[in-house]
């Protein structure tokens, strides 16, 4: 069957300095900006495209067979390997214990070690220090350690590792407790209680964290995270001083405490909760409306008198109700300026409108690293993105640290996110693809990213788009032995 002829539309964009207009190209120097063209009359008159006859192209074959690589790319991802290492480890000491006898004593120390690890891998500084050391390696070191520390952004199985782990715990201590009570042992009727209602917030904040019911409710999610992991630290304060006060034999509760190690853990649990609060700041910031579908958020703020710049590929949370929604942008520098801006679209929010009709000024918290930030060391890296994702990639383009292209697809993009921002794109990317997908067409993301990088020669590829299209694209790139890298979405 002869493929239809499909009638180009004009060229979609044209640069804002009249200097730089020129024809749809693919001369170097110049960004590609257009629609899908197919092989037709109309498309003689075009000069050829990047992405032209890329779905006539062969790809290489998949390697190993699809068990395999299921396995390899889809179930023992890095994050689900740190997650049952961690697991695993837990459920060996618990059944080890459980079998040659433990009291309900170490069960708590170790409950609260769990909840520890469970929490420092989600504080801000330490997720950064993380950041910091891992994408600090030379590009000078081999390729496969490189391309393992751009994988940082995994460590939130640490995370579900350790809290799924201190929930098993905690369990294992609420029967223990109940069983030393029956036999009259030292544990008191208050400990057992609070251990149970401890027990009961634990588990409902788990299944409120399985991915697809979190992505269903992301709001609830985070409401009931919040508020139930509050009650939670404070009800462990008090089953502390109580397995404290059970244990303490002869010596006073005050000794028994300051030699008691769950105690010191708690004071470092309730400062890491603490800190990112005390650290929130209400920042002026200036919104400009790109669009139906975006908004862009421009900071200016000074803290203690020095203008913070945002390393590229970290976000900013921000909030106009603090208690009860928070939503992590991208933090995009406005180059020649002291500020950098947040693009917020539909795309990431729902409340676009919100953003944009508050313009004076928003709540914001530390910012943190995500996975766009291994790029670094990855050179060269094609970054593909869709079109309102184009946040947590523009940084890494306009940094300029390493060489990469951009293959940015969308609809209407100019119109979608206003000439300033896109010829922004274009000086740091004078040969950034930019596919409108405005026409009927047949796309094939993994062809024309496998394409992209063929062309550039490249190492790796950073993915930045829907849950869908980024597993899918990812995964199109593993199973064929290119390195590729993308948001996660089960932590």
């Amino acid at each position: 069957m002869s493929t239809p002829a499909i009638t180009i539309p004009p060229v979609v964009y044209q640069p804002s300095n009249p200097e730089e207009r020129s024809p749809t190209s693919s001369r170097a120097g110049s960004t590609i900006i257009g629609t899908p063209s197919v092989k037709s009359e109309t498309s003689s008159v075009l000069e050829k495209l990047p992405w032209d006859g890329y779905l006539e192209e062969d790809i290489p074959d998949k390697t190993q067979g699809k068990v395999m690589r299921d396995l390899r790319h889809l179930v023992f991802t890095i994050y689900h390997r740190l997650f049952g290492i961690v697991f695993i480890t837990n459920m060996a000491i618990l059944i080890a214990l459980l079998v040659y006898g433990v009291n309900s004593q170490r069960l708590g120390l170790i409950t609260v070690a769990n909840v520890f690890v469970a929490i420092l891998m989600r504080q801000d500084y330490i997720v950064n220090a993380f950041f910091f050391v891992f994408t600090s390696v030379p590009t000078s070191w081999p390729l496969w350690f490189r391309l393992l520390m751009a994988r940082v952004y995994h460590l939130g199985g640490i995370h579900s590792g350790a809290a799924v782990s201190g929930t098993m715990w905690l369990a294992a201590l609420a029967g223990q407790g109940t069983k030393e009570l029956a036999r009259g042992e030292e544990i008191s009727v208050a400990t057992v209680v609070i251990t149970w209602i401890i027990l009961t917030f634990l588990v409902g904040i788990i299944i409120f964290a399985y991915p697809d019911l979190r992505s269903k409710s992301h709001d609830t999610f985070e409401r009931i995270h919040r508020f139930m992991g509050w009650t939670a630290t404070a009800l462990v304060w008090a089953q502390v001083i109580s397995l404290t006060n059970d244990w303490k034999g002869d010596a006073s509760l005050g000794y028994a405490l300051v030699h008691s190690a769950p105690m010191w853990l708690m004071f470092i649990i309730t400062g890491s909760l603490l800190l990112p609060w005390a650290r929130l700041r209400k920042v002026p910031v200036r919104a400009v409306v790109l669009s139906d579908h975006a908004v862009r958020l421009f900071v200016n703020n000074k803290v203690f008198g020095f203008h913070p710049r945002p390393v590229p590929g970290s976000f900013s949370r921000v909030s106009l109700d603090p208690l009860n929604e928070w939503h992590a942008f991208a933090n995009v520098p406005v180059p020649g300026t002291d500020e950098f801006s947040l693009v917020v679209s539909q795309a990431a929010t729902g409340p676009k409108s919100s953003f944009a009709t508050h313009r004076r000024d928003l709540l914001q918290r530390h910012a943190c690293g995500g996975c766009s930030a291994g790029q670094h060391h990855v050179p060269p890296c094609p970054l593909r993105c869709d079109g309102k994702r184009i946040g947590p990639i523009a940084p890494c383009l306009f940094e300029k640290r390493q060489p990469s292209r951009l293959l940015w697809t969308g609809a209407n993009i100019v119109k979608t996110f206003g000439t300033d921002l896109v010829d922004a794109v274009k000086e740091a990317d004078p040969d950034a693809c930019i596919y409108d997908t405005r026409a009927t067409w047949s796309s094939d993301m993994v062809k024309l990213t496998y394409k992209m990088v063929k062309d550039f020669d490249a190492e790796a590829v950073v993915i930045i788009s829907n849950e869908p299209l980024t597993k899918k694209v990812v995964y199109g790139m593993m199973s064929r032995g290119i390195p590729a890298f993308g948001a996660i979405w089960d932590s």
